[in-house]
C-alpha cells in the first residue's frame, strides 16, 4: 500500500499538468512567429485547412445556395493532409468510402421502407468495410455518410447524386488548396530531426561521463536515456518518410519556379546515427550489467573509469558540433586540435589498461574490453574520418 501512496503521490497534480502544457503552447506560439519550423508549418497547414472549409462552404452553400452545404466543407478541411500526394491518396479512399455509404444508405432505405431499419441494415456493413486495407483509416466516411445521408430523410437517386457531387466539389477545393497554397514539403523535418538525434546522443554520452566521475551507476537512468534516444531515431525515420513524399508531385513543379527548398541531409547520415544510437545502447547495457553486484564480471578499476569518462565526453563534445554543424549546415564538423589530441591520448591510455588488466588477469578485462570497443566504435562514427590519428 505505501507503494501505491508514493506513486499517486509522484504523480503531476492537475494544476501542475495544466501548467506544464499552458507553457509547451506558448513555447509553440514564441517558436512559430520567431521563423521557419515545425510549429510554423503546423500552423500553415492549419490556417489552409481551415481556408479550404471556409470556400467550400462559401461555394456549396452560398454560390450554389445548398441549404444543407456540410458534405464540401468536410471533406475539404480533411484532405490538407502533410503533404500533396497523402492528399491524393485520402480524396481517392474518402470518395470511395462516401459513395460506398450514400449508396448503401439509398438501397437500404428503399429495401426495408423506414430509417430505423436502413441504419441497421446499412452501418453493420459499412463498418464492415470500413477495415477493408485498402481504405486506410478513410473507411469510417462510408458509416458516417450513410448515418448523415438517412438523417437528413432524403435518400433518393438525385440526394445521393447531390451529396456525392458535393463531397467531389470538396475534394477539389482541399487538394487544391494543399498543391497550390504552399504546399508542405518535409525537408527541414529531417535535417531538424537528425541534429536533434545528435544532440541527444552527445547528452546520454555527456550524462554516463558523469555518472562515472560521480561513482554512480545508474543502470535505470542509463536504460531510460537510452531509450529516448530510440525515439530520437525513430522520429527521424518518420521524418525521411514524410520527406521523400512531400516531394512527389511536387518536385518537379518547384524546380521550374526555383523555389525547391535546401537539400536534405543524405540518408547515409541516417545510417551513420543509427550505428552511433547502436553503439551507446550496448555501451549503457555494458555498464548497466557491471553496475548489478551479483552479476560478474567486476566495473574497471577507478582510474581507467576516470579516463573512459574524459573519453565520452570528448565523443560527447563531437555529437554536439556534429548537430550545429547540421542546423547551421556549415561544412564538415572536427573537434579541435586540443580536443583530437585529448582523445587520442585518452585511447592510448585505455588501451594501456585493457593491456595491464589483462596481464593482471583481473576481472574489469572483459568489462574494459567491451566498452573500449564501444567508445572506437563511436570514435569512427562521430569523428570525421582520417582524423583519428
Amino acid at each position: 500500500m505505501t507503494g501505491v501512496t508514493e506513486a499517486l503521490r509522484r504523480q503531476p497534480r492537475p494544476t501542475h499538468a495544466l501548467r506544464e502544457e499552458a507553457q509547451a503552447v506558448g513555447r509553440a506560439a514564441r517558436a512559430a512567429c520567431r521563423g521557419p519550423g515545425r510549429e510554423r508549418d503546423l500552423l500553415v497547414q492549419s490556417l489552409k485547412a481551415s481556408a479550404a472549409a471556409i470556400l467550400a462552404w462559401l461555394v456549396a452553400g452560398v454560390w450554389m445556395g445548398d441549404p444543407m452545404a456540410l458534405m464540401a466543407p468536410w471533406v475539404a478541411v480533411v484532405l490538407v493532409q502533410a503533404t500533396v500526394y497523402s492528399s491524393l491518396m485520402q480524396a481517392a479512399r474518402q470518395f470511395t468510402a462516401i459513395c460506398a455509404g450514400a449508396l448503401l444508405a439509398s438501397l437500404a432505405l428503399a429495401v426495408t421502407g423506414n430509417t430505423l431499419g436502413a441504419v441497421a441494415l446499412s452501418v453493420p456493413l459499412l463498418m464492415l468495410l470500413a477495415n477493408w486495407p485498402r481504405f486506410g483509416d478513410q473507411g469510417i466516411y462510408g458509416a458516417t455518410t450513410a448515418l448523415f445521408t438517412l438523417a437528413t430523410g432524403a435518400a433518393d437517386v438525385s440526394a445521393v447524386g447531390h451529396r456525392v457531387g458535393q463531397a467531389a466539389l470538396g475534394a477539389v477545393i482541399g487538394i487544391a488548396m494543399n498543391a497550390f497554397v504552399l504546399p508542405p514539403i518535409h525537408l527541414r523535418d529531417v535535417r531538424e530531426n537528425l541534429a536533434a538525434l545528435a544532440r541527444e546522443a552527445g547528452d546520454v554520452l555527456h550524462i554516463v561521463a558523469g555518472d562515472l566521475r560521480d561513482g554512480e551507476w545508474d543502470a535505470q537512468g542509463w536504460s531510460h536515456a537510452s531509450a529516448r534516444l530510440e525515439r530520437r531515431l525513430d522520429a527521424l525515420r518518420s521524418a525521411r518518410g514524410w520527406s521523400r513524399e512531400s516531394l512527389r508531385l511536387t518536385a518537379a513543379p518547384r524546380r521550374a519556379v526555383r523555389r525547391l527548398p535546401a537539400s536534405v541531409p543524405p540518408e547515409q547520415d541516417d545510417e551513420r546515427w543509427s550505428r552511433v544510437t547502436g553503439h551507446i545502447r550496448a555501451l549503457t547495457r555494458t555498464l548497466a550489467v557491471a553496475a548489478d553486484d551479483g552479476r560478474a564480471p567486476a566495473p574497471p578499476a577507478r582510474p581507467v573509469l576516470d579516463a573512459y569518462a574524459d573519453l565520452l565526453q570528448l565523443i560527447g563534445d563531437a555529437c554536439h558540433a556534429e548537430s550545429d554543424r547540421l542546423l547551421t549546415a556549415d561544412g564538415a564538423a572536427r573537434p579541435d586540435d586540443h580536443a583530437e589530441s585529448a582523445m587520442r591520448e585518452l585511447r592510448g591510455q585505455l588501451q594501456d589498461g585493457l593491456r595491464e588488466h589483462a596481464g593482471q588477469g583481473g576481472d574489469g578485462t572483459t568489462v574494459l574490453g567491451s566498452l573500449l570497443l564501444q567508445a572506437e566504435n563511436l570514435w569512427s562514427e562521430t569523428v570525421p574520418t582520417g582524423r583519428h590519428g
